[in-house]
């Protein structure tokens, strides 16, 4: 749900932690319990309700809750108004501004993005610069000229900044391979820490979009998430965990070639690969060479990219028995003619049985969701908020 810019959703889904909690971690988990929990509803608590929720005792949450007011983390925003036995009880709720994060993101074709954004998931300001065919170095020095205007903007203390990035990305940051980007083992994360305050958390596009979707928007649970922009990608959540795979590499679908037909020549070198027929620069191209045909060559190019889609994705829905299929990218391209060939192609090429369980969709967070995605990455990583 989203409010006057702000979003704050009684459905919010925490994604499932993933590794045991050591004995001298009780604290740091415990405190990041609280925020949870605070973080995942939209009316304030009180210190009682906290302790329900979360099975800790009162005394403990009384403690954690005086340690967060203490650090700005928490406000106490009066009593409750409903008729009760004893003392009325005071709201809690997290401070937005006690922190703001910068959300990056690298995908669109022709500009970076990146967006200020409040605890509460609020966006604060965006900003764009535009590429101009940057690629290697100069596209770091892009990415430089973004981040700098976009620092000017924050108006508390910066939590971090998280930056989605096409390609494969490792745990340090260091992006092993973007072709579109013409980078390889560029150590993107090390470079901007050295450069901006703050911790620096770099993550692959499509893996920010889908914790942004699975925690703001309409996934119900299982969910596949197609990233379409300079490069196409995916992200997956299963049973509340992202899923990266080795090297991280889960979801890279874009240099998969489909088809035994060819195909366009991809950044990659290969014919006929997914990000071939489906990313936005190939797309356009596309669409320019057909538009002496009009209307119907608008439709022939959009159903083939379509159809491409779901050869694609049907062995990975099949296999997974994915519930959900969710695209992100312009809906101008995506919605209409092409959604509809890639949910007739999977529905073709999947098992009866799950056919009627399937849903392919657009995103409904738009443009905001990989700098939303890469804000939640920061808010996981620092504050224990997922």
């Amino acid at each position: 749900m989203e409010t006057n810019g702000q979003v704050r959703s009684a459905t919010r889904r925490p994604l499932r932690p993933t590794a045991k909690m050591l004995p001298g971690q009780a604290r740091s988990h415990n405190r990041a319990l609280v925020l949870q929990t605070l973080h995942t509803v939209v009316d304030p608590l009180s210190r009682a309700d906290l302790a329900r929720s979360t099975g800790l005792t009162r005394v403990t949450v009384s403690d954690l809750v005086a340690e967060l007011l203490a650090e700005d983390l928490l406000l106490e925003i009066g009593v409750r108004t409903d008729v009760r036995p004893g003392k009325p009880a005071t709201l809690l709720q997290i401070n937005p501004d006690a922190y703001h994060v910068l959300g990056v993101d690298l995908s669109p074709f022709g500009a970076f993005r990146a967006a200020v954004v409040d605890l509460h998931g609020r966006i604060r300001s965006r900003h764009e610069v535009p590429t101009e065919g940057a690629t290697g170095e100069a596209a770091v020095a892009v990415l430089d000229r973004l981040l700098t205007e976009a620092l000017d903007a924050v108006r508390a203390p910066l939590l971090g900044i998280g930056v989605g990035t096409p390609g494969i990305v490792d745990a340090a940051g260091t992006v092993r391979s973007a072709p579109n980007l013409r980078w390889t083992d560029l150590p993107l994360g090390e470079r901007l820490a050295a450069r901006f305050p703050g911790p620096v958390l770099v993550a692959n596009d499509a893996n920010a979009a889908v914790m942004a979707e699975h925690a703001l928007g309409g996934a119900a649970g299982d969910v596949l998430l197609v990233k379409v922009g300079f490069g196409v990608g995916a992200g997956l959540v299963i049973d509340g965990v992202p899923r990266l795979g080795a090297h991280s590499a889960a979801g890279e679908i874009g240099h998969v070639v489909v088809g035994t037909d060819g195909g366009p020549r991809c950044a990659c070198g290969k014919d006929g690969c997914l990000e071939a027929w489906l990313s936005v620069p190939s797309l356009l191209r596309a669409l320019a060479a057909a538009e002496p045909d009009g209307d119907a060559g608008r439709t022939a190019v959009l159903r083939q990219a379509g159809r491409r889609l779901g050869i694609a994705l049907a062995p990975v829905v099949g296999a997974l028995a994915l519930p959900e299929v969710v695209l992100s990218g312009p809906p101008d391209l995506l919605d209409g003619e092409l959604r509809a060939a890639a949910d007739a192609t999977l529905r073709e090429r999947i098992i009866a049985a799950f056919d009627d369980e399937l849903s392919v969709r657009l995103t409904q967070l738009g443009e905001d969701i990989v700098p939303r995605g890469a804000a939640a990455i920061v808010l996981a990583a620092e504050l224990g908020v997922a």
